[in-house]
């Protein structure tokens, strides 16, 4: 019989901060600086941002948990930063954390330019109004066809066309505003004989020599 002095006693151990394991997430460890002018409300399964331009809130993952070290920083934080599920989904909401912060405080905003001969676009009045989701304005675009194309602005996105190929739209949501950027592209994406389409922002294509025969 072993002496019951002998006997190793396990103990658990508990800590409030993160089991990483060594292992951590580059963008997901960055905290996250708060602007005076936004309020943070957090919850189990939410943070909610409230800005000058609006609000707006970031799901949460059940092994998440939020942190504020100081009153105008939070990071994020998950339970074990070795699963893989874990480990993505921490720089994923930080990111879209940090994105919800910007567009309550300066909004986003992507130029696109329409290049090509007798391309234009125009913003003018939707006669349908605010039906379908839109805001009362649709764009008339130019893009070589034999009609026009006509695209009506969704309600949260702003639109200025100020020349005749280049418009700008603004909105407080990135991920809205990229989708609707690429609707808009996929209508002439650019091709790489001529170099003709819609670019988005900085976007530019290699161009191809054209086949002889």
């Amino acid at each position: 019989m072993i002496p019951r002095a002998n006997l190793t006693t396990t103990i658990r151990q508990f800590s409030s901060s993160p089991r990483t394991y060594g292992i951590i997430s580059n963008i997901g460890k960055q905290p996250i600086p708060i602007p005076p002018n936004v309020t943070v409300t957090s919850s189990p399964t939410l943070l909610a941002v409230k800005g000058p331009l609006g609000e707006t809130s970031v799901r949460l993952e059940p092994f998440m948990q939020l942190l504020f070290p100081q009153p105008n920083l939070v990071s994020l934080t998950v339970e074990n930063g070795a699963v893989k599920h874990q480990r993505a989904m921490w720089g994923t909401t930080r990111t879209l954390i940090s994105n919800a912060i910007t567009g309550m405080t300066r909004g986003f905003s992507v130029p696109l330019y329409l290049v090509g001969v007798g391309y234009r676009a125009a913003l003018e009045d939707d006669p349908r109004g605010t039906m379908d989701g839109g805001n009362g304005k649709r764009l008339n675009l130019k893009l070589g066809h034999s009609h026009n194309i006509y695209v009506p602005i969704p309600t949260h996105i702003a639109a200025e066309v100020p020349s005749a190929t280049k418009i700008v739209l603004s909105c407080t949501d990135n991920v809205t505003l990229g989708h609707f950027a690429a609707k808009i592209r996929r209508l002439r994406p650019p091709e790489p004989y001529k170099g003709k389409g819609v670019f988005i922002g900085d976007e530019t294509i290699r161009l191809k020599a054209i086949k002889k025969k």
